[in-house]
């Protein structure tokens, strides 16, 4: 379970690139992402060693942004907006319905691996609350409705996905 070569030289350009390890620690991340669908422990440590920072380093950076996923996750990501104006609009509806639909709880998978929902702050799509980041793209996709849901989760566009 290593990373492929061209994943460590993508870290190391992205190093050089960046003005050195700790800059690259986020495309580092990003790159194991995209390569294997979340960030697993042994990753993580590999691309410590690749970028020469400490796991605990590049961990820390990981688990703070909740779009690098520290665990598995579904084929499809959903991520809810849980900010003000998301509330405001309707937000809260909008999140029991997608929890009564999916099965599962923010931060669960469901038990077929298609989705996944994770709570997210503001992702500036205010204008069009409430709204939800989806997909690999994160499409956003907004204002919802719980009567929206069967599109959110066919994949088709809602309230003209941007």
């Amino acid at each position: 379970m290593s990373l492929s070569p061209a994943i460590r030289t993508a870290m190391a350009h992205a190093a050089a690139q960046h003005g050195g390890p700790k800059a690259a620690m986020l495309d580092a991340l990003k790159l194991v992402q995209e390569a294997e669908g979340w960030v697993s422990d042994a990753h993580l440590a590999e691309a410590a060693r690749v970028l020469g920072v400490t796991t605990a380093e590049i961990d820390s950076l990981a688990t703070f942004y909740s779009q690098i996923f520290r665990s598995p996750v579904g084929d499809t990501v959903i991520l809810l907006c849980d900010g003000l104006s998301c509330y405001l609009c309707g937000g809260d509806a909008v999140r029991d319905a997608v929890m009564s639909k999916l099965g599962i709880g923010f931060g669960e998978t469901t038990p077929d691996g298609k989705f996944t929902l994770i709570n997210i702050c503001c992702v500036g799509g205010c204008d069009r609350a409430p709204v939800a980041l989806v997909g690999p793209e994160r499409k956003l996709v907004g204002p919802l409705t719980p009567d929206d849901l069967d599109a959110l989760i066919g994949g088709e566009a809602i309230g003209g996905a941007r």
